[in-house]
């Protein structure tokens, strides 16, 4: 498994965790405001905890336009 499949994944599981949703449901191409039911306070909370899992700042202006879990993964990947 590549670093940015690891990375999608534990985002899928954090975020199936955190908003109480089947995570076999959930894949990387997923908008996660749709797939989550999410609105913008919760994904700022999705961000915080995304944060904390991998020990990273991420400014909001690198996520002001994403909305799937592989792009976030992206985001993430680039900070670590």
């Amino acid at each position: 498994m590549s670093d940015q499949a690891q990375i999608v994944d534990t985002l899928l599981t954090l975020a199936a965790e955190r908003f109480g949703r089947d995570r076999a449901r959930l894949s990387p191409g997923d908008d996660f405001f749709d797939a989550l039911e999410i609105d913008s306070v919760d994904a700022m909370t999705l961000l915080t905890a995304v944060e904390e899992r991998f020990g990273v700042e991420i400014p909001d202006y690198e996520v002001q336009d994403v909305r799937t879990f592989a792009a976030l993964a992206a985001v993430v990947g680039r900070r670590l």
